[in-house]
């Protein structure tokens, strides 16, 4: 993207911040691009300077913003898994998280409506979940380092194993509105780690 000053920047985001909130309130299917003029007080013509792909490149940006959102919502406890209350308030914040947020995930409906036309939403969600891993896998380490967990264990696979359980709570949520099977998945995941560390030394 070509460098733009402090006031186009200002201006792009408030388009992409608008165009973000018109999808979580409504869906992507149901926002237009004069929804989104409308909501941010913006002419067609400063819409297509900052996103001259039209719809399609706005929406992809959309993707990016709400994975970033994805874990900066978990922030500051995905930074600091370095005792096992820390883990717990880890779990909390992020069965918050997709509570709040509800059946409709804005990150979901957008890379679903772009689909395979458009690479750049594979590879946005392909770098949100090496990214949650690999912050997941750095809080493996640290207990591996404190004692904690087993040395033997790969904290690439144990933070793998964990974000499957994280996404596969998330969309049985998608489907029944209930946090049920996240809050399972993350518990036993941690009750894994936890136990790991007991059996060897054992």
């Amino acid at each position: 993207m070509r460098s733009l000053t402090r006031k186009g920047t200002a201006t792009r985001q408030r388009i992409l911040e608008g165009a973000a909130a018109h999808i979580r309130e409504f869906g992507v299917a149901a926002t237009t691009l004069d929804d989104v003029l409308a909501r941010t007080a913006t002419s067609k013509s400063q819409l297509f300077h900052y996103f001259p792909g039209g719809r399609e490149e706005l929406l992809l940006a959309v993707a990016r913003l709400e994975a970033d959102r994805v874990l900066e919502d978990q922030r500051p406890q995905l930074d600091a898994l370095t005792s096992w209350p820390a883990w717990q308030a880890w779990r909390d914040k992020v069965v918050d998280r997709y509570r709040r947020q509800g059946r409709l995930c804005p990150l979901n409906s957008v890379t679903s409506h772009l689909g395979s036309r458009t690479p750049g939403a594979q590879a946005v969600v392909t770098e949100l979940m090496r990214r949650w891993q690999a912050e997941i896998a750095a809080g493996v380490r640290h207990m591996q380092d404190a004692g904690e967990i087993d040395p033997g264990l790969d904290p690439d696979r144990a933070a793998a194993a964990l974000l499957a359980g994280i996404q596969g709570g998330v969309l049985i949520q998608m489907s029944t509105g209930e946090t049920t099977h996240l809050e399972a998945a993350l518990d036993m995941g941690i009750t894994h780690l936890r136990a790991g560390r007991l059996s060897s030394a054992g």
